[in-house]
């Protein structure tokens, strides 16, 4: 004889079962979504390929197609750290001055004070996680908004890249002649060693964030964060961790300029950030938060990358290039902003 049912009980197992199909559906809906905004993305590389290659017989070449993908690394580099800082809701305006200040650094340790390249390595990496702290337990603990406690950063670091440089450029030349190597040398011929770097720590982030506590939380904060601290987490030490794993890439992109331009240059900077950013957003990462993903920032750095180089390769002057790179930014912001409202 079967037990008999309680009251309401069937109710509740109705209830429960629309909610799971609702949830079930949404998230469905919400990974057709994003499938089809780094489809978007990857259209648009494809169309700025096509356009370019039709408006200049130089672009589609095998060098500037190898041009287009060293310059891509630096740009990428920090877009895959900016990905990480973005999830979380939060901004990072420093990467930009903060990559000249890891590559003074690291010219100031080979070269000023004689020590070997690896030494050097290590240290513009460790000035990238040291910045990545600084703004973490600003963010965290004095409770600046991050893009005042990351402004602030990127003012700090482009004095200390100038002061520390004494306002000239550290050569490498002499005291490291193999330093270019680190961007420049081939392992797989034709393409630069820069490419390859970007292309591991593309798959370092991907495994991170996809597969990793670090990535958890990170979509974690960036999604509620009141809630995910009301769990257990402690979001104050996560939020620093993220900044400094995403100072990391700071450093590395630091050190592949300054290997790519054989010197360290404290002035070059400025400007590297809103490229970063653009890519990440371009990529279908939320400037909300939340949402986010390695593959779209890489096809983000692509189109940053294609549109500079088609530009420079129909000879457009330098101001309209600016424009044309600033009216992409607005657009990339304006079609996110359209995407959190279609969210909400």
């Amino acid at each position: 004889m079967s037990a008999p049912q309680q009251p309401g009980s069937s109710t509740t197992t109705i209830i429960q079962t629309a909610v799971n199909e609702d949830t079930d559906k949404r998230d469905v809906v919400g990974f057709i979504k994003r499938q089809f905004q780094q489809s978007l993305a990857f259209g648009t590389l494809i169309v700025l390929v096509i356009f370019f290659s039709i408006a200049s017989p130089n672009f589609f070449t095998f060098s500037n197609i190898a041009t287009v993908l060293l310059s891509t690394a630096v740009i990428g580099i920090l877009a895959l750290g900016t990905t990480f800082v973005i999830i979380t809701g939060g901004i990072d305006l420093s990467i930009g001055t903060g990559m000249a200040l890891c590559a003074v650094m690291t010219g100031v340790i080979i070269t000023n004070m004689g020590l070997p390249v690896w030494v050097g390595v290590i240290g513009g990496v460790g000035t990238g996680v040291l910045m990545g702290l600084v703004n973490g337990v600003n963010i965290t603990f004095l409770r600046l908004p991050p893009f005042i406690a990351t402004l602030a950063m990127m003012m700090i670091a482009g004095g200390l890249a100038l002061v520390i440089s004494n306002v000239a450029p550290i050569y490498f030349s002499t005291s490291a002649p193999d330093f270019k190597k680190i961007a420049l040398g081939v392992i797989i011929p034709g393409i630069p060693n820069a490419v390859l770097i970007t292309a591991a720590l593309a798959i370092v982030a991907w495994l991170v964030l996809s597969k990793t506590l670090l990535g958890r939380y990170t979509f974690a904060i960036g999604s509620n964060e009141e809630a995910t601290r009301l769990s257990g987490v402690n979001t104050r030490r996560w939020t620093i961790l993220i900044y400094m794993f995403a100072g990391a890439f700071t450093g590395v992109a630091g050190i592949v300029i300054a290997s790519r331009l054989d010197s360290a240059q404290p002035q070059i900077g400025m400007g590297y950030e809103l490229q970063a950013i653009a890519a990440v957003i371009i990529g279908g990462t939320s400037l909300l938060g939340g949402r986010g993903s390695i593959l779209g920032t890489v096809i983000g750095a692509l189109i940053m990358s294609v549109l500079v180089n088609g530009l420079r390769i129909m000879s457009i002057q330098t101001e309209w290039q600016n424009i044309v790179v600033g009216v992409v930014v607005l657009l990339a912001v304006f079609l996110d902003s359209l995407r959190n409202r279609q969210r909400t």
